[in-house]
């Protein structure tokens, strides 16, 4: 943990154990809408979602004395939310869909065959067709509500591990050794979901923007 981020944890976690309401309301403008989406993950509805982040706050002030400061304060609190998510999501019995049950290594590769070519003749391992350009620079495209929205909706229908991984990596901006203590994952499993996370996420962009 940096020097900087240690010395702001120290001077957040003195305020809020001294009672200071400012701090935590500020603590929570930072992270609210981030627990929700994370609890996401792992409950059936947004509803229930914003229940166990609502519980997640009380976990932390409840945990405020005990907390010895191993990790940063994000990540104490994110854990907390995603141990109460798990358990709330077993609870509410959810439904996995399919291709959350497939294992990281047997899953398909992340761009089609098809498109592809198969012919030694013809160059086997290439691209059957060139690869378009995007119709807009990629920096259009990265500001555009259009484009937010279709990376949202990808991150949805990507596997359950994949989707952990890249919402708490590039949406919510935790480190790789946060993401793999938070979610419990090797250094290699966790480069490797998140590659073909990205991979589809830029798939998605390119069919809509093609």
């Amino acid at each position: 943990m940096a020097t900087k981020q240690r010395e702001d944890d120290a001077a957040l976690l003195a305020a809020l154990r001294a009672g200071d309401e400012r701090a935590f309301e500020r603590l929570v403008d930072r992270h609210q809408a981030a627990l929700v989406r994370v609890a996401r993950q792992y409950v059936p509805t947004q509803e229930i979602a914003e229940d166990v982040a609502q519980e997640a706050w009380l976990g932390l002030l409840r945990g405020l004395d005990s907390f010895e400061g191993r990790s940063s304060l994000r990540t104490y609190l994110f854990r907390i939310v995603m141990n109460l998510a798990r358990t709330r999501g077993v609870r509410e019995a959810r439904s996995a869909p399919f291709s959350s049950l497939v294992r990281d290594g047997e899953e398909g590769p992340s761009v089609e065959p098809e498109r592809f070519i198969s012919s030694p003749a013809r160059g086997a391992g290439h691209w059957a067709s060139p690869i378009r350009p995007w119709s807009q620079s990629a920096e259009q495209i990265a500001l555009s509500d259009e484009a937010v929205a279709t990376v949202y909706e990808a991150i949805e229908h990507l596997p359950e591990n994949q989707r952990r991984v890249v919402t708490l990596r590039d949406v919510e901006g935790f480190g790789a050794d946060e993401v793999c203590d938070l979610l419990g994952l090797s250094e290699g499993n966790q480069r490797v979901l998140l590659h073909r996370a990205r991979t589809k996420l830029r798939q998605a962009l390119a069919e809509e923007y093609a």
